[in-house]
């Protein structure tokens, strides 16, 4: 049986520390067998908010490793609330939104940031859901990316 929290060990992945929520929300919400996260923005190794458009101030190469930093964010979410990753059976689904320049046509790019640290985290069979990938002129407090995601777990 495949365990993603033996995944991020042979990764050598420490997730960050969950980032209290900026206004009146969860980070994650679980209703029967499946699990919600609220957008989760991307911050760097010391907890600081990666800031910046992709397509000005970023380019297509941060922009994917601020979309992987965010699906960080969001597994150690998802750890704190169900207590191990070892409990998701498989990503439902992964919106993403790419603060860019009205030009930057390379949303799905930057998002496989997350998708990929999916797909290494959970595997191929689990690990790859449906997703859309948006772009919009601005996102909560200068963020390059926001995500949210759909997990489905094993009920206890």
């Amino acid at each position: 049986m495949h365990s993603p929290e033996e995944s991020l060990h042979k990764m050598g992945i420490e997730l960050p520390d969950p980032l209290a929520p900026k206004g009146i929300y969860r980070n994650v919400l679980v209703s029967g067998n499946l699990v919600m996260t609220s957008g989760h923005l991307p911050s760097d190794e010391n907890g600081n908010l990666i800031l910046g458009k992709v397509g000005l101030e970023l380019d297509q190469d941060a922009g994917f490793a601020a979309a992987r930093q965010a699906g960080l964010a969001v597994l150690a979410s998802l750890r704190e609330a169900l207590g191990s990753l070892d409990r998701i059976d498989r990503v439902v689904k992964i919106l993403g939104f790419v603060n860019c320049s009205p030009d930057f046509t390379a949303q799905p790019a930057v998002i496989n940031g997350c998708s990929e640290l999916f797909r290494d985290v959970f595997g191929d069979a689990n690990g790859i859901g449906i997703r859309s990938a948006v772009g919009t002129s601005s996102l909560p407090l200068g963020v390059p990316v926001e995500l949210e995601a759909v997990f489905e777990v094993a009920v206890e």
